[in-house]
């Protein structure tokens, strides 16, 4: 047994749960989505890329783009961001190597109540909810992944992350490389790939293509156009001012007209979880469920990307019964459970991507919670997974002050399968200058 204090007030200090710099990525404060020194900021795209806003919604264009046409004939991605630096470390427990527990005496899990045990790993308790899609073999996590070399910055990491391009000066995002790819199928439009959360666009999805970043299916609107507005006159003086312009912005707004449009079965469809799913009230919830709308309209979307924050934790991470590890990991694994649930045949073609920016420290801190690290897990659902194991080569634990859980795996090498298995798209295009390396997880 592991020693543990009787509740969360046992922690030997107050400081704070997150660190200031992930405070300050919202004004908020700590924040499931997008940081704060883009927010309200218009001009988000990179290379020649303009933004035009309508209701809560955001469309990041290139000029000279036409208008979306859906193509609903495409595999789909969703990349789900666990923000603030997930400790992997708790998620997929390294129950078989002794330093795991001598260097967390107050919040290592006990090895006996783990889940999918093998000789080395086991899964959080708190992942029961989609431990059957474990069984079934849509589930798997590859751990010791991480970025080329160390980075404890949560802005300089999650950068690095998205852009997938080492060394390069473009503001690019590697899911914006994919989309540019002819052998992607979708909607020619800023529908092709669509950010739910805060209307932010991700540096993931920054680039060239046009995207769409939403708050919900209701936002994707023209904001103005109510009840008062009964002859569409907001919408005909927007199409005679734009139309036939030649100005830079003009495409952007062309392409928001058309999304609006060709976004309207998901805004006006079904919104009631199918199958009998049940998602959380959490933000998460939420987003998972706008996105498996997004899927089910067949609009054309081959990429969504969705943000769970919170995972900052530097005191009170805690163990099963206090802290907040548990209540996260339980929020996460309930919704991915009632997402794929949800999603019910359209999920065969639905492969979900979870990662973070870094991982967190070996040797647990004077306040039950763990410091910024290297190493990390990710984790890989739905459709191609050869789910039901773990992946990668363990380096092992060392137990002093700075240790970090090493990586063994380049992130991109995780991503790169997933690109290559499910898209057909060239690895060497969307991660430039990265030579893979064969990991068997799809």
């Amino acid at each position: 047994m592991t020693a543990t204090p009787a509740s969360p007030s046992a922690s030997p200090s107050s400081s704070p749960d997150c660190c200031a710099e992930f405070a300050r990525l919202s004004p908020r404060g700590p924040s499931p989505t997008r940081r704060g020194l883009l927010r309200g900021g218009l001009g988000v795209g990179a290379l020649a890329a303009f933004s035009a806003t309508f209701g809560d919604a955001v469309v990041s264009a290139a000029p000279a783009l036409g208008s979306s046409a859906a193509a609903p004939n495409g595999n789909v991605l969703v990349v789900l961001s666990l923000r603030g630096a997930a400790d992997g470390l708790s998620l997929v427990v390294p129950h078989a190597d002794p330093v795991y527990y001598q260097a967390r005496p107050g919040i290592a899990i006990a090895a006996s109540t783990l889940l999918a045990k093998d000789g080395m790993f086991g899964l959080h308790p708190e992942f029961a909810p989609l431990l059957p899609l474990w069984t079934a073999g849509k589930v798997a996590a590859v751990h010791a992944t991480g970025l080329p070399a160390p980075n404890r910055s949560h802005f300089s990491a999650m950068e690095e992350v998205e852009d997938a391009a080492p060394g390069s000066a473009a503001r690019e995002g590697w899911l914006n490389r994919l989309l540019g790819r002819d052998e992607v199928v979708g909607s020619d439009g800023p529908l092709h790939g669509v950010a739910v959360g805060d209307g932010v666009v991700p540096t993931s999805l920054y680039g060239a293509e046009p995207v769409l970043a939403m708050r919900d299916p209701g936002s994707v609107q023209l904001a103005g156009a109510d009840q008062w507005d009964t002859f569409g006159g907001r919408r005909t003086s927007i199409q005679t001012l734009w139309g036939g312009s030649s100005a830079p912005l003009a495409p952007s707004v062309r392409d928001a007209l058309a999304a609006i449009d060709d976004f309207a079965p998901v805004r006006t469809g079904a919104s009631a979880p199918a199958n009998g799913a049940v998602y959380t009230s959490s933000s998460l919830g939420k987003a998972l469920s706008y996105a498996t709308r997004i899927v089910r309209g067949q609009i054309g979307t081959s990429v969504i990307t969705v943000d769970q924050g919170e995972w900052d934790m530097h005191s009170d991470l805690g163990t099963l019964s206090w802290g907040a590890m548990r209540g996260n990991v339980k929020d996460l694994a309930t919704n991915l459970a009632a997402f794929f649930k949800d999603l019910g045949t359209l999920g065969d073609k639905v492969t979900l991507v979870a990662l973070s920016e870094f991982g967190r420290r070996v040797r647990e801190n004077a306040n039950y919670g763990l410091d910024h690290g290297y190493g990390n897990v990710m984790f890989l659902a739905g459709a191609g997974v050869k789910g039901g194991r773990y992946y990668g080569s363990w380096p092992g634990l060392t137990n002093t002050a700075d240790a970090d859980l090493l990586v063994t795996t380049d992130y991109r090498s995780v991503l790169a399968e997933v690109v290559s298995k499910r898209f057909g798209a060239s690895t060497a295009e969307v991660f430039p200058g990265f030579s893979p390396t064969r990991i068997g997880v799809l």
